[in-house]
């Protein structure tokens, strides 16, 4: 079953669900809205081989924002540390950002139990659109679980910050 916006905050305040920083502003009615971070990342060649470490470059968002160009993947981050021990986050596309034809991810919406990190966005434009640091991007829904809490995620992309590529190359091992 999905929180609403008051299960949602009273989690927040006995330490159920992770979101830092926090804004109770941000919190609607079953879902709390989370932002853009400032770190792009965009992978150099323009075709991506799943068995090799693909090369990338950073690129560091300025208040001038950054225009994307479509037929492209752009990997960026939530500017929010989101998780929880006790729920299934889920993460989404605000329907205002839909609009604009940017998707935030192509697949990955589910995030494991027991995942803290700044979520990496899977960018995607319909058309150019820019994007700046800061703004409202997405929203996390939180769904309770139906069975044992057995394990905890501690996967390859547990703990880390800004954007992340790929490491698909590591399961070919």
């Amino acid at each position: 079953m999905i929180l609403t916006g008051s299960k949602i905050a009273s989690s927040l305040k006995n330490g159920d669900i992770i979101i830092k920083p926090f804004s109770s502003k941000n919190i609607t009615t079953n879902s709390y809205d989370f932002h853009l971070g400032n770190q792009i990342t965009e992978y150099v060649n323009h075709v991506l081989d799943p068995k090799k470490n693909n090369k990338t470059r950073e690129i560091t968002l300025s208040d001038k924002g950054l225009r994307l160009e479509p037929n492209k993947l752009y990997l960026g981050h939530t500017l929010e540390v989101i998780g929880s021990n006790k729920y299934v986050p889920i993460i989404r596309g605000k329907s205002s950002t839909g609009r604009i034809g940017l998707f935030i991810h192509i697949t990955a919406d589910l995030i494991d139990i027991g995942s803290i990190n700044q979520y990496t966005l899977m960018l995607h434009a319909t058309q150019p659109v820019y994007i700046y640091p800061g703004m409202p991007i997405g929203q996390v829904t939180f769904w309770s679980v139906k069975g044992d809490i057995d394990v905890l995620y501690n996967g390859k992309y547990q703990g880390l910050n800004g954007p992340q590529p790929s490491q698909i190359h590591k399961d070919f091992n």
